[in-house]
């Protein structure tokens, strides 16, 4: 059997709710998030929209910290990361946001688990928001569109010879979902599968992953 590897994003997919709606709804006006709709319509890219919105945020350090902390992680999550860690599957968190709040709020799961980030990578000021920087351009990750290239990545581990296995929920996950070998999809990218015939697989929770992993490599691995 071929290794195995698992990509997952992160908002909304591993955590409850998108951290970028959660700081629409809570931190931001509506006037704040007029470059939403500039992306909507075609008129600057999704990076660029996410940009312009999160160099809005105006909260102290201490608030901050706390509004990540309340972001919700799957409670299934652990236990799909502990069967990985068991059958040596490599765990990738691939995100179109930012790396801020995911090292911020799942640190101790990244090295337990030995979790591999690939997001764009950014810095907050109170005084000037967040500064996003996706990859340098021409890397091997690098979208213009996204700043991440979740495909890239999945691409990138078919070559090395993983059977791939994909979670995600957003319109950045489609290209990856595509050429994924196992697609787990719920809410915007469940529907743009149905729409362009990619199967998918049932996707309540993690534990659905979990009890994937465990019919299709559990007892292979494990001999």
């Amino acid at each position: 059997m071929k290794k195995t590897a698992l990509i997952s994003d992160f908002d909304g997919t591993l955590s409850k709710e998108d951290f970028f709606n959660m700081v629409i709804d809570r931190l931001l006006s509506k006037d704040d998030i007029q470059p939403w709709q500039d992306y909507l319509a075609g008129r600057i890219t999704h990076l660029e929209a996410l940009s312009r919105i999160f160099a809005k945020v105006r909260i102290p350090q201490a608030e901050l910290d706390i509004f990540i902390q309340s972001i919700e992680i799957d409670p299934k999550a652990e236990e799909t990361f502990e069967l990985c860690k068991e059958l040596a599957i490599p765990i990738y968190i691939c995100s179109a946001g930012m790396d801020y709040y995911i090292l911020k709020k799942i640190p101790q799961l990244i090295e337990k688990y030995n979790i591999t980030i690939v997001a764009n990578k950014a810095e907050y000021s109170p005084e000037t928001g967040f500064e996003v920087t996706p990859p340098p351009v021409g890397s091997l990750f690098y979208s213009k569109n996204t700043g991440i290239a979740k495909d890239a990545l999945v691409e990138s581990l078919k070559k090395q010879g993983f059977f791939t296995i994909f979670a995600g929920d957003g319109r950045p996950d489609i290209k990856a979902a595509k050429i994924a070998d196992a697609v787990f999809a719920k809410s915007v990218l469940l529907n743009l599968c149905r729409e362009q015939n990619i199967r998918t697989l049932k996707f309540d929770g993690f534990g659905d992953i979990t009890e994937y992993i465990e019919r299709r490599c559990g007892d292979a691995e494990r001999q």
